[in-house]
């Protein structure tokens, strides 16, 4: 379908679903868009950046895909209920929605002069994004009898964090949300949450406000991560860091969480994965 270089699984349940992915103009949200086109999924990408998500449809049905470019914000209500007629209208069904949208305003309390606005666009799009994704997808997957909605949630959210409380907070409560509505809508929605450490690789780290703030999650480990980031930045980290078939793997990249979120997806219908931590077995994070 597409000419993504993702091995085959040797069995396809994304073929023929409709996938709506927010937060699709890069980083994971775009590689999982391109995953499930690639084995046959309608997908539907979601962001407010149209230009971004436009070239990710043009290039997915170049490819022979399926692709939908909607621009939605997930801070609004109405918006979100109109992604969702939009991929109905179009496919007929919502399969899966997939809230992948989040920001990191990481910083610690002490910064909240700075960090204020931060902070309410944080718990704008972390949290009441997820939530609106969730009810705004709910009726339909409901009436269609099944459904599946994955979180991208984070380790931030397994234990409170020094320089992380904001985040760490919508992160925890997306981890909530999930949970309760797998216990509301047991057997008619699949509820799968995610929780990747770190991945340097994406744009995440822009929305950082102090980058002292990464203590929380390293400790006395912050020196050797520092080292390793100055390394991969300058293409000296040794090999054996590099190489994800060495257990001294040190990052994980955004294809292997995009590949987890596509392993959840390529399931039969009875069978639920409910909550993924992905990292790599030689990173320096504590949690």
């Amino acid at each position: 379908m597409t000419n993504h270089d993702a091995p085959q699984p040797a069995t396809n349940y994304v073929d023929g679903k409709t996938v709506v992915v927010t937060g699709a103009g890069g980083g994971f949200g775009s590689l999982i868009c391109r995953m499930c086109a690639a084995l046959g999924a309608n997908v539907v990408a979601a962001d407010v950046n149209g230009p971004a998500i436009e070239t990710l449809s043009g290039e997915i049905i170049s490819g022979g895909g399926q692709a939908t470019a909607h621009i939605a914000d997930v801070t609004d209500r109405t918006s979100m209920a109109a992604l969702v007629d939009t991929t109905v209208e179009r496919y007929g069904q919502l399969d899966v929605m997939v809230n992948n949208a989040g920001v990191m305003p990481l910083a610690f309390y002490s910064d909240h002069a700075i960090a204020a606005d931060a902070w309410d666009r944080c718990i704008d799009i972390n949290l009441k994004g997820v939530l609106n994704g969730i009810t705004a997808s709910y009726d339909q997957m409901i009436a269609q009898g099944r459904g599946q909605v994955i979180n991208i949630s984070s380790i931030y959210g397994n234990f409170p964090n020094a320089g992380a409380a904001v985040y760490s907070a919508t992160k925890a409560a997306v981890n909530v949300l999930s949970e309760a509505l797998r216990v509301e809508s047991q057997g008619k929605i699949k509820v799968t949450i995610i929780k990747p450490t770190g991945v340097p690789a994406t744009n995440l780290g822009a929305s950082v406000v102090n980058g002292e703030a990464i203590i929380g999650i390293l400790g006395d480990r912050i020196g050797q991560f520092g080292e390793h980031i100055m390394q991969s930045l300058s293409g000296s980290l040794p090999a054996e860091l590099s190489d994800p078939n060495n257990i001294k793997y040190w990052s994980i990249i955004p294809e292997q969480i995009a590949e987890t979120v596509v392993h959840v997806i390529n399931q039969p219908w009875g069978v639920s994965i409910s909550d993924i931590t992905v990292r790599a077995s030689g990173e320096e994070y504590l949690l």
